[in-house]
């Protein structure tokens, strides 16, 4: 029992051990990525490349997730605020739900999952090809060649389709309350209006940016480190999602109840 007890906290100390070890091996990436942004030549072919293929692969996913999740805010926060007696409130509640959590948190899920594991399988197919190797022979650095230009794409996209899964979600919401629920369009904007501030917007796009950064940095660090050759890629690529998603719910938490201390609501 004491063997067992000891292999246990054994097994223990060293799951705790990689997980802090890997935590300050993503900082120190991050922090590189952020030396070598300033570093010129700058990569813009690089840039464009990979914004363009992020764009190509997470914008028709994300305009189709935010028409229902934007349906199902309103009719959710609808049906609520109904039995709370406060419908002339709806539009200003599914607005600011969209704009404030969901549109941040569905660009960055889609940009983790599709662009995130595009860029970790990438760089983990050069790394077992031993390309990054050759690169840092040829005195050419991988962070500031490869991951700057990944990460910066991705930020830049994240940020743009925060914009549309707002827009669309705002579509979504405010359709299917004024013809399904059978809402008033005048109140729902002017609920919207009476309630909602720039700082929403502000924090959404700012979310939006840091997800961006986080699902760049994981990425780009799991595909430099893969173990065990083409089998390690793929593994690599399923932790990078894994702990992408993590990170962001963690990050969107700390966000947002500091946002909430700073700024004060709006009182309509």
């Amino acid at each position: 029992m004491t063997t067992a007890t000891s292999r246990g906290v054994a097994r223990v100390s060293k799951a705790a051990d990689g997980a802090l070890s890997q935590t300050g091996n993503i900082v120190q990436l991050f922090v590189d990525v952020v030396r070598q942004m300033f570093v010129r030549p700058f990569q813009w072919r690089e840039f464009i490349q990979q914004a363009w293929f992020i764009a190509s692969v997470t914008i028709l996913p994300t305009a189709l997730i935010a028409i229902p999740f934007g349906a199902i805010v309103s009719m959710q926060t609808g049906s609520l605020i109904k039995q709370l007696g406060a419908e002339s409130y709806t539009g200003a509640a599914s607005v600011l739900v969209v704009v404030q959590q969901g549109s941040p948190l569905v660009t960055s899920l889609l940009v983790a999952g599709a662009a995130g594991s595009a860029v970790a399988a990438d760089l983990g197919s050069r790394t077992i090809r031993e390309e990054i190797d050759a690169m840092e022979v040829l005195g050419i650095n991988p962070i500031q060649r490869l991951v700057v230009p990944r990460v910066l794409a991705m930020v830049l996209v994240a940020m743009l389709l925060n914009g549309l899964v707002a827009v669309v979600g705002i579509a979504g919401g405010y359709f299917f309350n004024v013809i399904v629920q059978h809402g008033t369009p005048g109140a729902y904007l002017s609920s919207f209006g009476a309630l909602a501030q720039l700082p929403d917007l502000y924090i959404s796009t700012l979310k939006a940016a840091i997800f961006g950064v986080i699902a760049g940095v994981v990425a780009s660090y799991k595909g430099l480190n893969p173990k065990g050759g083409p089998k390690g890629v793929g593994e690599a690529v399923n932790q990078s999602v894994v702990v992408t998603f993590l990170l962001l719910f963690f990050a969107n938490l700390i966000i947002t109840a500091v946002f909430l201390q700073i700024v004060p609501p709006k009182v309509g």
